[in-house]
């Protein structure tokens, strides 16, 4: 797995919008519990688009886009540490667009944190192709901010026996163990789906072995983690249903579901197609999307 640096800061992004205001407050809670500072960043994009940035002439010193952004800055920062003010906060402004902005403070962040829909430098974050982007793209687990902060339920995770699938339930059973809280794995199932390329699926099977072949993926992809973290009570859950609906209903109840950014069985194209839309648009909690790193082996 990927090393993170001790230093590495908890980012968030943030437009003015009141919805990076609820992902600021996200953010340092989390930068608290991880015993991280936290980084408050806001995508300036207007420089590469030859826009004038001062005042206009004659008007107030502290007009223009450029100390609109500083304002919008400063505005989250000061926001943070009405939240926690044990948390170290530090506040920029980054010229560029929104995604390459991202991913380029992903490489060296522990957590990227974003709100659910925005305006100005991250307008339509969540609703176009930078949310594949950055979920996919990521080199640290992304979360986005969701429905009402919650302090109990369980961390859910969305399982499907694939490699990133298995690097969500790492990171899903340390946030459990930092929160206090149970894990519930969900695994969902509605046909054998193909497991590799040019795999030939049957026209007719035995549903009863292929639920608990189902049953089987699920248990190896929880197996071992109550071991290394006996606090963390993990409960299994094997539905036959539709992925998306299971886990926005789950989320209900959770402080936190967690998912790989790409998957295969039932949460196969996750954050490709309707499965992804769903929960990102329809989640009743905050969502978090994992590529790299997780608990250090």
């Amino acid at each position: 797995m990927t090393m993170v640096r001790p230093d590495a800061p908890v980012v968030v992004g943030v437009d003015g919008s009141e919805t990076a205001l609820d992902a600021v407050r996200l953010a340092v809670r989390e930068a608290a519990i991880r015993g991280r500072s936290l980084r408050v960043v806001h995508a300036f994009v207007w420089p590469l688009l030859g826009v004038p940035l001062g005042p206009v002439p004659d008007g107030p010193a502290g007009g223009g886009l450029r100390n609109q952004a500083e304002r919008i800055v400063a505005e989250a920062v000061a926001e943070a540490g009405k939240v926690a003010p044990e948390v170290p906060v530090t506040g920029v402004v980054v010229d560029g667009p929104p995604t390459p902005v991202l991913l380029a403070e992903a490489r060296d962040a522990d957590l990227v944190v974003l709100g659910n829909r925005g305006l100005g430098g991250f307008a339509g974050l969540l609703l176009g192709s930078s949310a594949v982007q950055v979920g996919a793209y990521a080199e640290c687990p992304v979360l986005v901010a969701r429905g009402e902060h919650r302090a109990d339920g369980p961390v859910v995770v969305g399982v499907d026996g694939s490699e990133l699938s298995d690097l969500a339930v790492g990171f899903a059973v340390e946030e459990a163990a930092r929160r206090g809280t149970e894990l519930v794995a969900v695994h969902t199932w509605l046909h054998p789906v193909p497991l590799g390329p040019g795999d030939v699926l049957p026209l007719v099977y035995d549903l009863d072995a292929l639920a608990a072949e189902e049953e089987r993926v699920l248990a190896e992809a929880v197996a071992g983690w109550s071991t290394r973290y006996p606090e963390v009570p993990i409960r299994q859950r094997l539905v036959r249903g539709n992925a998306s609906r299971v886990l926005v209903e789950a989320s209900k109840e959770a402080q936190l579901v967690v998912v790989g950014a790409r998957g295969r069985g039932g949460l196969a194209g996750l954050l490709l197609g309707s499965v992804s839309h769903a929960v990102l648009h329809h989640a009743h909690c905050p969502l978090a999307i994992v590529r790299r790193h997780g608990p250090q082996e």
